[in-house]
């Protein structure tokens, strides 16, 4: 079982969390000819551990990816999943929080586009997942208890009404969660929460369940060994830490 963490797709945006439409298809392409079968986050949190199955996610639902990841998948027959910061879906206004507000006024502000919830409809009836991202895109550890409620039913209640469709996945902005916000994932009714840890679990848990981060930085060579099933052990023993402190192999 193999699920990535995409954000954005651009031709032209520097940002960390941004990737080139080539370097996307090069991706998906070399996936594919590995054997690699799509399936949505929830398949693959909730399913057996399939060798070959393949989740493909995007946090905040930047509109290139209805533009530009989109078309890329349909050539290769496989759904993904987006998960959606519901307070910013649907409006023409650009997306920022901490982590993106810097670009926020300059040349590539466009880039922090949202999409409609019309867009994510579409999404959704081409086979698509679509969950949350709670609605503010906070960070959970650090909120009270009615504002985590309010971030995470909330946001969940959004899409179901948007959508018309069941809900019933999660990102952690951030990859920000504890206990306490697992618990509160689990009583807000997700039946599976997406991660971004540097070292991963012996045994994955459905809500704290860990995504390979994929990012600006990420080279061809860089990019086969983050998801090479060898490096995935790696992450999960012992002696991750040092490994990943001396290297960098999994900033995300």
């Amino acid at each position: 079982m193999l699920v990535l963490c995409y954000h954005a797709l651009s031709e032209r945006w520097p940002a960390a969390l941004s990737t080139t439409p080539r370097d996307f298809e090069a991706h998906v392409s070399l996936l594919a000819r590995r054997g690699y079968r799509g399936v949505t986050f929830e398949e693959a949190a909730q399913g057996p551990a399939a060798q070959r199955a393949l989740a493909i996610t995007f946090d905040d639902a930047f509109r290139s990816v209805f533009e530009l990841a989109r078309p890329i998948l349909e050539h290769h027959r496989m759904p993904a999943t987006v998960f959606v910061p519901t307070a910013f879906a649907g409006t023409e206004m650009p997306m920022s929080w901490t982590g993106i507000e810097q670009w926020s006024g300059s040349e590539h502000e466009t880039e922090l586009m949202p999409m409609s919830w019309e867009q994510l409809g579409r999404l959704a009836a081409d086979g698509w997942e679509i969950g949350s991202h709670t609605r503010s895109h906070a960070r959970l550890t650090i909120v009270d208890h009615e504002r985590l409620t309010e971030e995470l039913s909330g946001s969940r209640e959004d899409c179901e009404r948007e959508l018309g469709l069941p809900c019933r996945s999660l990102a952690y902005p951030y990859g920000d969660h504890d206990q306490r916000v697992v618990e509160a994932a689990k009583a807000a009714g997700y039946r599976a929460a997406g991660t971004l840890p540097a070292r991963f679990p012996r045994v994955a848990d459905a809500h704290a369940y860990p995504r390979v981060g994929v990012y600006h930085s990420d080279p061809s060579w860089r990019f086969r060994l983050k998801i090479s099933p060898a490096l995935r052990r790696l992450r999960a023993s012992s002696v991750w830490s040092v490994v990943d402190h001396g290297r960098g192999i999994s900033r995300s």
